[in-house]
């Protein structure tokens, strides 16, 4: 997975097409997005660091904005 900007992820969490799951441990919070139970997105959240991450290809899941 490579990083990825807050847009890039917002875009692709909000897809209905798309799922997502949250899971909290902690200080940590992950949100995983997938598309037909393939993982294509995660932010990781530690402390105030957050991170997008995208796996190769995650742009032919992107829906065109307006």
């Amino acid at each position: 997975m490579k990083l990825i900007m807050k847009t890039e992820f917002d875009n692709l969490r909000l897809n209905e097409q798309h799922s997502y799951e949250t899971d909290s441990n902690g200080d940590k919070q992950v949100v995983k997005i997938y598309c037909n139970d393939l993982l294509i997105a995660k932010k990781v959240k530690l402390k105030k660091s957050i991170r997008y991450f995208g796996v190769k290809g995650y742009q032919n899941y992107l829906t065109i904005e307006e």
